[in-house]
């Protein structure tokens, strides 16, 4: 029935189950399992489905396969020049919004979809779900879990194997389990791109 669809985007405890619902993921689905199965040389033709799948994204971006998301993209807002490695998984229930030049390493995963403490609700199959924001230019390494209805600000870097569960500013460094600010993006920064190795300048430009 139409109220359990209506209920994906409001935070509403709903059933996912709703045969509306289910009609609709699996076609997405089919269309995600094509992708997937695209060839590393079919670049256009991945840039044309990803057009197709999801449910804004911009100019540049590159998802390499293989790519999981639970409707297929359907909610998902990319900006432009937003680069994913293998294994993104994206629990796209509700919407996930993805900012501009973003870096998604190996195995990250977006999770918007969540399900009550209470077991009772828990065994009827009950679902919410909250969405996530990403900013700008930021580079969540390899393993990163962020969970429903967090926010991470422009320019920020979170760790590898790092669980967001609260918030994130823009233009900091955090880390871990659960995911905190380790410090902010600083002058040591435009001097050295790892450890003791200088950014030379000339030699990039």
């Amino acid at each position: 029935m139409a109220e359990m669809k209506d209920r994906l985007h409001t935070g509403e405890l709903y059933l996912p189950g709703d045969e509306e619902i289910i009609a609709d993921q699996v076609k997405r689905l089919d269309k995600l399992h094509d992708y997937n199965m695209t060839r590393p040389t079919e670049y256009e033709k991945r840039c044309v489905m990803l057009k197709e799948m999801f449910a804004e994204i911009g100019d540049g971006c590159y998802i390499e396969p293989p790519l999981h998301a639970n409707f297929g993209g359907a909610h998902v807002h990319f900006g432009k020049g937003v680069y994913a490695n293998f294994n993104l998984t994206m629990v796209d229930d509700t919407h996930i919004y993805v900012g501009d030049y973003t870096m998604l390493g190996p195995n990250v995963t977006l999770a918007t979809a969540g399900h009550p403490i209470l077991p009772e609700l828990r065994q009827q199959g009950y679902q919410y779900n909250m969405p996530i924001h990403i900013g700008k230019n930021c580079w969540l390494g390899a393993g990163v879990i962020v969970m429903p209805g967090i926010t991470i600000g422009d320019n920020t870097v979170i760790g590898a194997g790092s669980i967001v569960t609260k918030d994130i500013p823009a233009n900091v460094v955090a880390v871990g389990n659960p995911c905190r600010v380790m410090r902010e993006v600083n002058e040591h920064d435009k001097t050295y791109y790892f450890k003791d190795r200088k950014i030379d300048y000339h030699s990039i430009k």
